[in-house]
């Protein structure tokens, strides 16, 4: 009988340095999830609590990396204390490691410094999460993984519902794009690794060089990889931007 096949070394960033200036307060990512729910060990889960777990529990992610602000009176203390704390009991071995790495000034940046902390753990792909996404689930998870496997670069898409229009600089449309052939963007977006580093190592320079701005890994790997694929989103994995965003 042949050896089974060995599964690949899959790492989970998720992203939680910004400012949530938007929010008018507390970083969204340590508000209380609305409505409420209960993590392992019967604590109420954060909005970075419950987006953390989903990966957490999945058996095929083998280390998770926090990006938080650089400022100590919201980062890793903070950020761990909005985590279960069952995920650092001492012993426990249910659940991946997890690791706060301080992010940059832009979330680039920040993604950046954590691909670069990877690198030691070598891992052969990395899924790219928003902290502010709590209700996405393992299957959208599963998916993204067998996807990336067999295609490098895979990002969950959304179809618009309602017709896009391209706009120039005097406000007036320009194009009437095809509706058909748009989307919206979703997390987590997953990559060959090492590739994605060298990528956004990259972008890093091309920033430098000509202020370029990047607001996603898909556009890093698409500028310096090569063609993203994509795979169905979900309505439920929304992002967290306003206050009213909470609300279920």
């Amino acid at each position: 009988m042949g050896s089974a096949p060995v599964s690949p070394r899959i790492a989970a960033i998720i992203t939680a340095a910004g400012s949530s200036r938007r929010m008018g307060g507390l970083k969204k990512e340590y508000r209380p999830l609305i409505p409420r729910r209960l993590g392992p060990g019967g604590k109420a889960l954060t909005v970075l609590g419950a987006a953390v777990l989903a990966f957490a529990v999945s058996p095929r992610i083998g280390l998770i990396a926090v990006t938080v602000p650089e400022d100590p009176a919201s980062g890793e203390e903070f950020a761990r204390a909005c985590l279960p704390p069952v995920l650092f009991e001492a012993g426990q071995s249910l659940y991946p490691p997890v690791r706060f790495i301080r992010g940059g000034s832009t979330r680039r940046a920040s993604v950046h410094k954590a691909l670069a902390f990877l690198a030691s753990w070598n891992p052969a792909y990395v899924l790219i999460h928003d902290g502010a996404r709590p209700w996405l689930d393992g299957d959208l998870i599963e998916g993204v993984i067998d996807a990336v496997m067999q295609r490098q670069a895979v990002i969950p898409l959304l179809p618009l519902t309602e017709t896009p229009k391209e706009l120039d600089d005097a406000g007036f449309i320009a194009r009437h794009l095809i509706r058909a052939r748009i989307g919206t963007a979703q997390t987590p977006q997953s990559f060959a690794y090492p590739a994605i580093l060298r990528a956004h190592e990259q972008a890093a320079l091309r920033e430098e060089r000509d202020g370029r701005d990047y607001t996603d890994d898909a556009e890093v790997w698409g500028e310096f990889q090569g063609p993203v694929a994509v795979i169905p989103g979900s309505p439920a994995n929304r992002k967290i931007t306003f206050p009213e965003d909470l609300a279920p």
